[in-house]
């Protein structure tokens, strides 16, 4: 088995660990990020959704994504350290705002892209048992394609400082690290 690949994470990095729902960023992240504070809307999903566990998540899925949102917003200007944002940023206006976000905080934002076919993001969707509803789901893969096509080209989105595509066997083997003088903690 070859060694895991170090991704080391500066003191004021921002890192968007982003991909199509299913494309294995929570499983990554799981063993990926030891002691780093990672930002998950599935954590605000589960406060919500204990709150108003009636409620079908469609209702409340932008509420959602707005408190993740502020979240981050609020974890950029507030902490020390770097730190981790799961977001599949497939919307431009989703990457421009983790970037004003980045700007606006004096963070260096990174992107580590995990680049999955459709099929093999429905696969994870049905291994997690959570599946994206089919037309969100079509929306976020025509909204990955030629964003895709400009990030395997070497291109970096405005704002951002670099970008790294993995697949999933490399997301396997890929383990993030603050860097030495990155007083991080858990979130």
């Amino acid at each position: 088995m070859s060694e895991p690949a170090v991704l080391e994470l500066g003191p004021r990095d921002m890192l968007v660990v982003a991909g199509l729902p299913g494309a294995g960023k929570t499983t990554m992240l799981r063993h990926a990020a030891p002691g780093l504070p990672v930002l998950d809307s599935d954590e605000v999903r589960a406060r919500l959704g204990a709150v108003v566990p009636s409620v079908p998540y469609r209702w409340y899925r932008p509420l959602v994504h707005a408190c993740h949102r502020l979240r981050i917003a609020g974890r950029a200007f507030a902490a020390d350290g770097p730190i981790v944002v799961h977001e599949p940023s497939t919307r431009a206006s989703t990457r421009a705002l983790l970037a004003l976000i980045g700007a606006a905080t004096g963070r260096s934002v990174r992107l580590l892209f995990l680049d999955v076919t459709a099929e093999q993001a429905l696969a994870g969707q049905h291994s997690r048992g959570r599946l994206v509803r089919p037309r969100s789901f079509a929306r976020h893969v025509r909204r990955v394609g030629k964003w895709r096509e400009e990030l395997l080209a070497g291109r970096v989105p405005p704002g951002w400082r670099e970008v790294r595509v993995i697949d999933r066997h490399q997301a396997e083997r890929t383990r993030l690290v603050a860097g030495e003088l990155s007083g991080s903690r858990r979130d």
